[in-house]
């Protein structure tokens, strides 16, 4: 018997990866310069997806512990970062080199600092906000498979809002779904509006909108269109203090309903559908597009911007993040643009335009013609 057979007796496969499989090949690589430094390579690869748990949860705590925002004040000890955290400074002095190697913090004479990386943090909307509330996320994946048979999740619980306009009545609820969102949508704001020209539209509707993050951002960039959101009821109540802020109160009406049991308002020439279609079942997200495409006039612009997956060929973003993510919420899941765009044909949107992304794990923009 070789060490080849028994990758070979699985059923086939390509030479090369039995080849790799081989672990008299893998011997061998290591003794040979050339392919010592691709064994290696892909042995430090193999290792950082089995250490990313763990990573994450360095990430997390430094979050948890507002350590980046202490260090943002100067550089500081582990005993002086430990006081009021309940953590002994031999184990945050731990921490904190965890977060050297990840290239968070620098360390120098006995002290930290804030790298590059750690400050872009601070310097990301929502980026914070985001990590602290992956917490439920690595509850439901520390049983992954439960996760892939379709039981119930934590994560279901935290975003109820999904399920229609009754599960997101509580306040608490709101609150959370609506202060999340909004710190996180500057990015994808930013991406959507460098992706696609919204200065000619006569009027933006924005559906699922919140509390009109995405509004405010459009109304800033572009002094012409009038501003349009439509949302559950529970989210809209900081709506008016963020176009207030922005200075747009007169350029904005606000329309509570789902769009579930709601017909759309109509009037707009352009709609807007910013993170929401991942969130929902096809049969779901199509009847959508179709009540879209039934609002809109002749010539009207639909624009979807939300994280895509890769389709034909899958990328970590969307494939390996936004994919289980909407898997563990319960519902929805991640599509590819090639999807999007299918399930806008069925809706009656004759031309399509993929506009791609600069940023996957930000979002990606797909825009469509009445």
């Amino acid at each position: 018997m070789t060490a080849l057979e028994p990758p070979a007796r699985r059923g086939g496969g390509s030479w090369t990866t039995r080849l790799a499989a081989s672990r008299r090949f893998q011997s061998l690589c290591a003794r040979i310069p050339v392919l010592r430094r691709i064994a290696r390579r892909d042995g430090e690869a193999l290792f950082d997806i089995v250490a990313g748990f763990v990573h994450s949860q360095v990430l997390w705590s430094v979050v948890e512990l507002r350590l980046s925002h202490r260090l943002a004040d100067g550089p500081l000890t582990a005993e002086a970062l430990a006081r009021g955290t309940g953590i002994a400074a031999p184990r945050m002095a731990a921490l904190c080199d965890a977060a050297v190697a990840l290239g968070l913090f620098r360390k120098r004479d006995g002290a930290y600092r804030l790298a590059r990386r750690g400050a872009a943090m601070l310097g990301v909307p929502g980026l914070e906000a985001m990590v602290s509330h992956h917490s439920v996320l690595y509850r439901d994946l520390a049983d992954p498979l439960s996760v892939l048979r379709g039981r119930e999740t934590e994560l279901a619980l935290f975003w109820p809002y999904v399920f229609g306009a009754a599960a997101a009545e509580a306040p608490d609820v709101a609150r959370r779904y609506s202060t999340l969102m909004a710190e996180s949508q500057v990015l994808v704001a930013e991406e959507t509006l460098r992706r696609v020209d919204l200065s000619r539209a006569r009027e933006v509707l924005d559906i699922g909108g919140g509390t009109g993050a995405f509004l405010a951002a459009l109304g800033q960039a572009h002094r012409g269109p009038r501003l349009h959101l439509f949302d559950l009821p529970a989210v809209l109540s900081g709506a008016a203090d963020t176009f207030a802020a922005a200075g747009l109160s007169d350029r904005v009406r606000i329309t509570p309903g789902s769009f579930r049991d709601d017909g759309l308002p109509e009037g707009a020439d352009t709609v807007t559908l910013v993170r929401v279609l991942y969130d929902h079942a096809d049969e779901t997200v199509l009847a959508l597009l179709r009540d879209v495409h039934a609002v809109l006039p002749e010539g009207g612009r639909l624009v979807v911007s939300e994280p895509m997956t890769g389709g034909p060929r899958p990328h970590r973003a969307g494939d390996a993040y936004f994919a289980f993510y909407c898997m563990a919420m319960g519902t929805g899941r991640a599509r590819s643009p090639q999807e999007v765009t299918a399930l806008l044909r069925r809706a009656g949107f004759a031309r399509i335009r993929d506009a791609g992304t600069t940023r996957p794990f930000v979002t990606h923009v797909v825009e469509a013609f009445k």
